[in-house]
């Protein structure tokens, strides 16, 4: 049980963290992307 705690420790927080700062990064993209289409509509 141990080596599964270890194991999730090591493997399963850094994949947590990159998820949630791809989500964060996907947010901003989205609102650069409206912006820049906003821009571009004449």
């Amino acid at each position: 049980m141990d080596q599964w705690l270890e194991l999730i420790q090591q493997i399963g927080f850094p994949i947590f963290v990159s998820f949630y700062l791809l989500h964060r990064l996907e947010t901003k993209l989205e609102a650069i992307h409206k912006a820049l289409i906003s821009l571009n509509v004449k």
